[in-house]
């Protein structure tokens, strides 16, 4: 899980909402989009986001950075 490898105490950051409940709005979310690599391969890993500002879906984009 290469976010968690990078922000390995970062809590309340999700990739997916339900449409009910306003899940969204109350961040009541799972995180359930990942980029998983390899041992062999954190090492031309730069960074690893979640970018919870993009709405339009009820997932929002996840992003690896590679060297």
């Amino acid at each position: 899980d290469t976010f968690r490898h990078f922000y390995p105490d970062a809590e309340g950051i999700y990739s997916w909402w339900s449409y009910r409940f306003n899940a969204r709005k109350n961040n009541a979310g799972w995180r359930i989009d990942y980029f998983v690599t390899s041992k062999d391969f954190i090492d031309r890993l730069e960074d690893a986001k979640i970018h919870t500002e993009i709405t339009g879906s009820d997932h929002c984009p996840v992003e690896l950075t590679i060297r």
